[in-house]
């Protein structure tokens, strides 16, 4: 449930609320919007009784929640989140302004992943992606350089000022890749892989969570809601494509969730058409579409020599390229009334 305060409700009446929803058995999450304040009730509360808090001083109403995804959705928050990325930038995802992620599938070495950052940031993006962790089909393709990779990321973040988004795939990893990154990436193949999503919940910085390869948008923001109901709600959607029986691209990009997402949710939501289409060709038009239906962001795989890149080449594009589509990309948000 939800409880709505009174425009102008006293501090004191919201700690009142809490205090009351605690002695319920349940967990509090104050929303505070540009009009008044919203306490969400987390927890099973079909058992308990809500007239009591009806008659609390500052209360103008409690209602249920009728999504599942409880934090996520649009019932409980009516204001857009926006989600600062870190970095010195001033990025964040959910705003007027689209947010560019950009840089390798994975950091291969010191020497390519500066250069490829610096040419990123040139080209306009605000965050730099790179995997120092990566889940691979093959146990005997490249699975990252570790600890090493995010050292390399944390320096790149140091001279070109750009935030760094990263994967996680353990909980094991989670606090040594938070010291690094400002931003945890939860992979498709972990999107229900509910400790690793409360282990991110429980850290306090933003986390980007992909779609499963197979998970229905219920799913996604059930996974979401875990993250959230951990006390972190700094949670970016990201749409990455889902498996269909289709052979021209690696993935298949629905982007229609985006508005649907809008619609239902609070939350910001970013589009990867490299993992969606698996083909660098398809990239730059996905990228204009994406950002035509009203996506927050991008997030694209980027490097200077793609024929000889260590993971995903074939659906990464230069960042001569990248630098080009930005011109485009810039006139296509001025249409919908977003900046790049």
């Amino acid at each position: 449930m939800i409880v709505v305060m009174e425009q102008g409700a006293s501090q004191q009446d919201i700690d009142h609320v809490v205090k009351s929803i605690r002695e319920l058995g349940l967990r509090e999450h104050v929303i505070t919007g540009t009009e008044r304040t919203v306490v969400a009730a987390i927890g099973d509360d079909r058992a308990k009784s809500k007239e009591n808090i009806e008659m609390l001083p500052g209360v103008e109403k409690v209602m249920p929640v009728l999504a599942p995804y409880k934090m996520a959705s649009r019932e409980v928050k009516k204001d857009r989140t926006i989600v600062p990325l870190g970095g010195t930038l001033g990025a964040a995802a959910g705003g007027k302004q689209v947010c560019l992620i950009a840089g390798p599938c994975s950091v291969e070495n010191r020497t390519a992943l500066l250069e490829v950052a610096h040419q990123v940031k040139e080209a306009g993006a605000t965050a730099l992606r790179g995997g120092a962790f990566k889940p691979r089909t093959s146990p005997y393709a490249f699975q990252g350089l570790g600890e090493k990779g995010l050292e390399i990321l944390a320096e790149a973040r140091d001279q070109t000022g750009l935030a760094v988004v990263t994967e996680v795939m353990a909980v094991d990893q989670v606090e040594l890749v938070a010291k690094y990154a400002d931003v945890l990436q939860v992979g498709a193949r972990n999107m229900q892989n509910y400790n690793l999503l409360c282990a991110v919940g429980d850290q306090r910085k933003p986390v980007l969570l992909k779609r499963g390869l197979s998970a229905t948008l219920e799913e996604f923001l059930l996974a979401a809601e875990y993250i959230i109901s951990r006390g972190n709600p700094q949670v970016i959607l990201c749409e990455r494509g889902i498996r269909t029986f289709e052979t021209y691209c690696r993935n298949t990009l629905p982007l229609a969730i985006v508005p649907e997402v809008h619609r239902i949710s609070h939350l910001p939501i970013i589009i990867d058409p490299s993992q969606g289409t698996g083909h660098a060709h398809l990239v730059p038009d996905m990228c204009k579409a994406a950002v035509a239906c009203g996506a927050d962001g991008l997030i694209i795989e980027c490097h200077d020599d793609p024929e000889h890149a260590l993971t995903d080449g074939a659906q990464s594009i230069t960042p001569k390229a990248l630098g080009n589509l930005m011109k485009q990309l810039r006139k296509i948000a001025a249409a919908v009334d977003r900046e790049i």
